[in-house]
C-alpha cells in the first residue's frame, strides 16, 4: 500500500512574490519604457528622413536618365505629385514612383519650362512649407529639397 503525504498549506514565509514586490516591478519596467519611448521615436523620424532622401535620389536619377534620353527633363511641372510624375517615368526609368515622402505627405515637384532645372521638395514631418535657405538644417520638420541630382537642403547632425 502507498502512503501519500500530505502538503501542508504555504505560509507567509513560503515562495510567491508579494503584490507590494510586483508593484515595483512594474513601476520600474514603466520608468524604463518611459525613458526609452523618446529615442524610439527619435529613430522612427530619423528612418523616415533616410527614406525620404533614399526616394528622392532614386527619383532624380530616374529624372537624369529621361533627360538622357529627351535631351531636357519634364517641362513646366509646378507643385506635381508623385503621380504625375510617374506619368512621365513609371515604368521605363522607374518602376513605380513613390506617391509620398516618408511621413505620408505629398511630394512637391516642379521644374522650369525650358526644361532644364527639376526640384523634389518634402515639406517634412509636419507637411508645411517652411524656410527654403539652403544647408542642413537641424529639425524633422525642416523641409528637405533635392535639385538637380543633389540636396539643395538636407538633415545633418543631431536632429531635435
Amino acid at each position: 500500500m502507498r502512503r501519500h503525504r500530505l502538503r501542508r498549506p504555504a505560509g507567509p514565509g513560503d515562495g510567491g512574490f508579494t503584490l507590494i514586490e510586483l508593484l515595483i516591478v512594474v513601476a520600474i519596467i514603466g520608468i524604463i519604457a518611459a525613458m526609452a519611448m523618446p529615442n524610439l521615436n527619435r529613430a522612427l523620424q530619423s528612418a523616415k528622413q533616410r527614406s525620404t532622401m533614399a526616394n528622392m535620389k532614386s527619383m532624380g536619377s530616374a529624372l537624369e536618365t529621361y533627360a538622357v534620353d529627351h535631351n531636357v527633363y519634364p517641362k513646366g511641372l509646378t507643385d506635381a505629385s508623385g503621380d504625375v510624375l510617374g506619368n512621365f517615368l513609371s515604368p521605363l526609368y522607374m518602376q513605380k514612383v513613390p506617391s509620398a515622402d516618408g511621413w505620408g505627405n505629398p511630394w512637391h515637384i516642379d521644374t522650369n519650362t525650358n526644361g532644364t532645372i527639376y526640384t523634389i521638395s518634402s515639406y517634412g514631418r509636419d507637411g508645411v512649407q517652411g524656410d527654403d535657405s539652403g544647408g542642413p538644417i537641424g529639425d524633422f520638420a525642416g523641409d528637405i529639397i533635392y535639385t538637380n541630382n543633389s540636396f539643395y537642403q538636407y538633415p545633418a547632425g543631431a536632429q531635435q
